[in-house]
Order: structure tokens, then sequence, then C-alpha cells
């Protein structure tokens, strides 16, 4: 996500080296014991959406809300979260969903161990598990603060890193899973978003699919606006309205006056249940 922790120049560097619908059960088959638990309707959004490292303001949401875009990704919490987030309160939330808007609530959580940025916050072989379940523990808190009700996806942003790395990757995943099933223990659906090189391709690949996320968010910057023609893992794989794909980054854009440089997706998956 652009410009969330690092500057964009030493985000490249990094990676350089290394219409809505409200459905039931959709977008939950990767993850398990779901079913003792009674689930509010999921609600998809299938669209253009974008997403801005800091929550714009609501005149500039209102300007933007031409039809171009439906969804605004925002940046709910984490340690790593690189933006301040003055906009970004309960009373936006209310406004622009009355708008019209659907949200995608982004929690940017503990990095891998052998990512080579600094962060705040990053987690260890032995920290993982509990790191996830206390990071799920604060994403459900911050996303339920905004308004962002039960049942809505929270989406774990995870930068690139180096899955060769067997130690590394298979801490990153422990992770992964622990922050999905805190969610899910808090009837909160589990999204994840990643690289299709790296972090994603990690979660996308896993033998063992036990507690991973069921949402999945792949950055592939290669200009298109599809979840599909460009998936490049199996075709069975997160169907039924479970993948968003963030096909262009750092675009300078003006809609009704206000400029705001953001990424573009084309999403279809679970949103956030507000109002």
């Amino acid at each position: 996500m652009s410009g969330h922790r690092q500057s964009k120049k030493r985000r490249y560097i990094v990676w350089g080296v290394t219409g809505v619908a409200v459905v039931a059960g959709a977008g939950i088959a990767a993850q398990t014991s779901m079913a003792a638990t009674t689930w509010p309707a999921q609600k998809t959004f299938t669209g253009r959406a974008f997403d801005a490292c800091t929550a714009p303001s609501l005149a500039a949401m209102k300007a933007w809300n031409t039809g171009f875009y439906g969804a605004a990704a925002v940046y709910v919490g984490g340690k790593n979260r690189g933006c301040a987030q003055p906009n970004l309160t309960a009373s936006w939330v209310k406004s622009v969903s009355a708008q019209g808007w659907k949200l995608i609530p982004l929690y940017v959580g503990a990095q891998p161990p052998c990512q080579t940025s600094a962060n705040p916050e990053r987690l260890t072989a032995a920290t993982a598990a509990s790191l996830g379940a206390s990071d799920a523990k604060d994403a459900v808190a911050k996303a339920s603060a905004l308004g962002m009700k039960a049942g809505s996806a929270i989406y774990l942003d995870m930068e690139p890193y180096d899955t060769a790395d067997k130690a590394c990757n298979d801490a990153v995943l422990t992770y992964v899973r622990a922050f999905t099933k805190g969610l899910r223990d808090k009837t909160y659906r589990a999204g994840y978003y990643g690289f299709t090189s790296s972090s994603a391709k990690a979660v996308a690949t896993a033998t063992n699919k036990t507690d991973l996320p069921g949402n999945l968010w792949y950055a592939l910057w290669d200009g298109k606006n599809t979840t599909t023609s460009d998936w490049p893992w199996g075709k069975t794989q997160y169907t039924d309205h479970s993948r968003a794909h963030q096909y262009m980054v750092n675009s300078k854009e003006t809609r009704g006056g206000y400029t705001i440089t953001v990424d573009r997706d084309a999403w279809d998956a679970p949103v956030a249940i507000t109002g």
C-alpha cells in the first residue's frame, strides 16, 4: 500500500530487492470452524475501489462520489500504519456510508522478521502466535469503534518478504493464522493483502489452509481492472466473491476539484458492514 509505513522511494527499493450484494456465507471457504457461529450476512462489493494513505475529508469523498469508484479502503489501525488519520472517525464512517461508499478496513499488523525495512512492530517465531492474537483483538476494537459491525471483513496488510526463508515464512503463517482465528472469535471475517510475488503467494500456495484468511487482496501492478484474467493461482481458489486486485499505484487523480493520490483496486470481495 503506497506510503503507509515507508517513503515511496524506500518501498520501491525494498520491493526491488526482495455493484453491491449482501450474501450469506460467501468468501469463507478457506476459513475453518465458522459453522458453529451464526454469522451476519456478508456485505460484498463488486466494482472499482481505491485506497489512500490518509482517509480523505468528507468534502473530498462527496466530490469523488461520481460512480467511477464505489469503495474506499481505510487504515483502521496497527502499529505499522504509516499515516495519521485525522478524518477517520465514527462520524466520518457514518457520513461516507450515507453517501453510498462501501468501506474496506485495513490493519497494518506485525511484519516479517526477514523483511529488510524498519518497522515498529516485527514478529518472530516466538511471538508470532501471541502477536497475531493481540493484533486481531486490536483490529476488532478499532473497527468496532469506527462503527464497522460484526460480520465485517478486516484485511491484514503484509508487505513483501523473502518467502524462500522457511523459518520466516513459517512465522508469518503462524501470525496470520492467529490473526484470522482472533477475528473469527469476534465474528469478523478475515481478509489478507499481499503481493503475488511473496506475501500473497505464501498464503495462496500454503499446503495447510487451516485458519488462513478466506479473502485475498493481491497486489499485481499490471494495470488490469480484473480479479480473474490475471489471477495467478488455481481457478477454484478464493471464488464466490473472495478476491480483490490492486492493479495500479500512486495514481494522482482529481475529481470535483479534489486531488488525491490513490492506488486502484478491482474489487469482488467483502467490505465493512456499517449503518
